[in-house]
């Protein structure tokens, strides 16, 4: 009887430990999932910041003339 519970006591350890294992396996990959969620979004802002300063560089810089005749043609020609 004795042996019926320890094996039951070591069954229960060994669920714990691999429960505690799962545990600490998931909160390693949400916390690099966090840390990647945070990168990606400062890339995106900077991308972005990037996108707004090329817009303005654009709008303050007047097309030069319109003469389609110094562009060479389309690769479609």
């Amino acid at each position: 009887m004795t042996s019926e519970l320890e094996q039951r006591l070591i069954d229960l350890e060994t669920r714990v430990a691999f429960q505690e294992h799962a545990l600490n396996e998931l909160s390693d990959a949400l916390a690099a999932a966090r840390s990647e969620e945070a990168r990606n979004s400062l890339l995106m802002y900077r991308a972005l910041d990037e996108i707004k300063q090329l817009r303005s560089a654009m709008a303050a810089t007047p097309l030069t003339g319109g003469d389609a005749a110094g562009e060479p043609p389309p690769p479609h020609y």
